[in-house]
């Protein structure tokens, strides 16, 4: 009889990967990003399990928007008091925190659930070339 493997969390070992965001469209850079995290690259993939890797992205600031994205996608958020909703244009955030806007497009595609915060913490983002992950030496994405 033959079972379905499912993966257990202390069999997973997770490498470090990192993806270049210079040039890139921010949905196909944010897609790539989630299906690393989440694990969906492994054949050993199980949905309730963390079978994700690490991923840092680098060269936030050069990401790219296609169409009138930078003017017209808007980020809100709210205070909790009456009146107390926020907008924020892309170029803004962009020009504010660029680390900020794609996180928030990796973060949005995983799941709303316990295990898809806990993946969330594995991303990181840097508006530049450099980071400070070195001694983990993570392998470039180039799939």
């Amino acid at each position: 009889m033959n079972t379905t493997f499912m993966a257990r969390k202390e069999d997973v070992e997770h490498k470090w990967y990192i993806l270049d965001a210079a040039g890139k469209p921010l949905g196909r850079l944010a897609t790539e990003a989630a299906v690393i995290l989440r694990g969906k690259h492994r054949p050993t993939f199980t949905p309730h399990v963390d079978t994700g890797d690490n991923v840092i992205i680098i060269n936030a600031e050069k990401v790219v928007l296609t169409g009138n994205k930078l003017d017209q996608k808007i980020y809100y958020r709210h205070s909790g008091y009456p009146g107390g909703l926020k907008e924020m244009t892309y170029r803004q955030l962009m020009a504010k925190k660029p680390e900020e806007a794609v996180r928030k497009a990796v973060v949005g595609m995983l799941p709303q659930t316990k295990l898809g915060a806990a993946i969330a913490k594995k991303l990181k983002v840097y508006s530049g070339a450099d980071h400070p992950h070195e001694a983990q030496k993570p392998e470039l994405w180039d799939k």
